[in-house]
């Protein structure tokens, strides 16, 4: 059996972590960068080899190849600043050329998968049940909002860089499961109301449109992109990664109301001219919907996690296991929706 290998950026992220552990399960190599020998253990306890090294600290980047074999099959980047997001790419990209340098002259040009967002399409408006443009294809043109303007701009260049690696870019849309990322503001909201009362406000219509997908299904899309047999398929082309259906925010507003227990129906108000924020910015409020037949056509993967409705109550579980175990991703997600939200101005 050919054994392939990989190194995934920011392997102890949110994104970067579910991807690290699906090249584990397909039988790859996995190599997995982090910034601090803190994370070493725990990706050590997942089957992912640490290595320690600041993209964005040059003067690494020769012990972070040092760490690593010499031939690569793959290299993702999950990683991003979208407070300099400039500088962090070009920065990624010196430590990508060089170990795509490294790995072309061992034999093997490696296959690239660089992470954006679907974000970077804008919102459609899209609507359930209104008459309203299709759902956003990779030949959509780009109008992202201001906070990932840079993003979108900076990450369609990695396909300048073809001379020593194999460019794909993806776009995913909103993730959700295990630590849930920005989706327990979802829980946490939902658990505020439960043991204060009151209704749950929802400050978007109830047919906007929210799509988003499993990370573990997000995490093997990378997999299928990197795993496919005949390369020039996927080399130099943008992905979509999505669920096969999206939800509503009405969708998801009664499946909190049944899993905590809420009194009433939902509320929907307009956001605009509110003191109180009680949502994360573009989590209800971004109507976007997002298609991915393109990489599903091509490689054959396909999403098998249920539905964030449908399986609320077991992402509620591992939410809060994460939440007790102090992961992270959750105290970091947390300390943003503190900057950000206000709840309790809202019961």
């Amino acid at each position: 059996m050919t054994t392939h290998t990989v190194l995934v950026t920011g392997a102890n992220g949110y994104i970067g972590n579910a991807v690290a552990r699906a090249f584990v399960r397909a039988g790859w190599i996995t190599y997995g960068l982090v910034r601090s020998p803190l994370s070493e253990q725990k990706l050590a306890a997942e089957e992912i080899i640490p290595v320690v090294g600041i993209i964005d600290s040059r003067e690494t980047h020769r012990s972070i190849q040092k760490a690593l074999p010499a031939r690569l099959d793959a290299i993702v980047s999950t990683t991003e600043s979208l407070k300099d997001y400039g500088v962090h790419f070009e920065n990624t990209i010196h430590l990508l050329r060089l170990l795509g340098a490294s790995s072309t002259a061992a034999g093997r040009q490696p296959i690239v998968i660089f992470t954006s967002g679907c974000k970077d399409y804008g919102i459609g408006p899209h609507v359930d049940g209104e008459p309203g443009p299709p759902p956003h294809t990779e030949e959509t043109p780009l109008r992202p909002p201001p906070v990932v303007a840079a993003r979108t701009k900076f990450s369609v260049k990695i396909f300048d860089h073809t001379d020593l690696f194999g460019a794909v870019l993806v776009r995913p849309t909103n993730v959700f499961g295990r630590g849930s990322t920005y989706y327990q503001n979802f829980f946490a909201v939902a658990e505020q109301i439960a043991d204060e009362g009151g209704r749950l406000i929802m400050e978007a219509p109830p047919n906007h449109i929210i799509h988003a997908l499993h990370v573990d299904d997000c995490g093997d899309a990378y997999v299928a992109i990197a795993s496919h047999p005949r390369v020039d398929e996927v080399r130099g082309q943008v992905f979509n990664i999505s669920s096969y259906r999206y939800e509503t925010v009405d969708e998801i507003s009664r499946a909190l109301i049944t899993e905590y227990n809420i009194q009433g129906d939902p509320e929907y108000v307009d956001p605009k001219g509110r003191d109180a924020v009680l949502w994360m910015p573009m989590l209800v409020n971004f109507p976007q919907w997002v298609d991915s037949t393109k990489l599903r056509t091509v490689t054959g993967w396909n999403d098998r996690r249920p539905l964030f409705s449908e399986a609320i109550h077991v992402y509620r579980l591992a939410y809060e296991a994460a939440k007790e175990a102090g992961d992270e991703g959750v105290l970091r997600v947390q300390h943003v929706m503190g900057r950000i939200t206000r709840p309790r101005n809202l019961l």
